[in-house]
């Protein structure tokens, strides 16, 4: 089939809306919406709001669906990615640290040179490939320093290294490690188990993805699910196994850890308010177990706030 949908201008796209069954509080302000975010972009979040197509094959809107509706759903997940990206960052410095200090510790300043404590030799060169790659184009002080001080080894110190690779990049180091006690030994502190640890550093690589690339988050199946603890198993069941695919149990588990990087942090109690100004169908679309707000790990920051 060939594609002939022609362009529509933003009068053209509201009148299309209209005829679909949206409504506008705010013609006007709809018009200028529509000029700085796309039309198709928006269509991801008023995708819950619609119903059966029409012959032509568009969809239409359930009675009493309003534009600022979708508005609202696209602002809030603009607010929940800052967040996330937010515990990200902490638990990505975190992770580095803990991959640099034990294997640096263990094996020396250029440890990951050595290519007898990983164990997919092909991946571990892909993965060493690319780290060459990403301290050819950085720029950073450290690293001009070392290339102009030092020439053997070729590359810079573990430390140094660590902080020009990604998160997925060094969920794939921290992944392919060998020996479980080196993986035991990053993730001991976190409290969970290595094999844990792991998959949630990968599966983490790509919500940080989405978050940096203005993706959708707040009703998306992620692709890349994590294992879900089953130890402690009070812990274990805060977890929603049911909704795997959806953000909560992500939530849920950076919640976890950052108990443990920064037990201070007031990043809790953002969440839950964000999360407390949408209705309950929000949080459902999220993976939120019923009465999620009542799980010891919740209802201590619910009465903190």
């Amino acid at each position: 089939m060939k594609f002939v949908k022609p362009p529509l201008s933003v009068d053209e796209q509201v009148v299309l809306l209209q005829r679909r069954g949206m409504a506008f509080d705010d013609a006007a302000a709809a018009r200028h919406t529509l000029l700085h975010i796309n039309y198709y972009r928006l269509r991801a979040y008023w995708l819950p709001f619609e119903i059966e197509a029409t012959t032509d094959g568009d969809h239409t809107f359930r009675p009493g669906t309003y534009f600022e509706d979708v508005i609202a759903s696209y602002t809030f997940d603009q607010r929940l990615k800052l967040i996330l990206m937010d515990a990200i960052e902490r638990i990505e410095i975190s992770l580095r640290t803990r991959w640099t200090h034990e294997l640096a510790l263990r094996y020396g300043s250029h440890a990951y040179l050595q290519s007898k404590l990983f164990s997919d030799i092909g991946q571990y060169d892909r993965c060493l490939q690319s780290l060459r790659d990403e301290v050819k184009r950085s720029h950073e002080t450290f690293i001009k320093h070392y290339r102009a001080t030092y020439c053997d080894p070729e590359l810079p110190p573990i430390w140094a290294v660590c902080e020009v690779l990604t998160l997925g990049q060094l969920s794939q180091w921290l992944g392919n490690l060998k020996r479980r006690s080196d993986r035991q030994a990053i993730a001991q502190p976190y409290g969970f188990d290595e094999i844990i640890l792991c998959t949630f550093s990968h599966h983490l690589a790509t919500v940080r993805n989405l978050c940096a690339h203005h993706s959708r988050v707040w009703n998306r199946k992620l692709t890349i699910r994590m294992k879900l603890p089953a130890r402690p198993a009070e812990v274990a069941a805060w977890f929603n196994p049911i909704q795997s695919q959806k953000i909560y149990n992500t939530l849920l588990m950076l919640s976890l850890m950052l108990d443990r990087i920064c037990p201070e942090s007031c990043w809790k109690h953002r969440l839950m308010e964000l999360m407390t100004s949408m209705p309950s169908s929000t949080a459902e679309a999220m993976g939120f177990p019923e009465n999620w707000e009542d799980l010891p790990l919740w209802s201590i920051a619910k009465s903190l706030r």
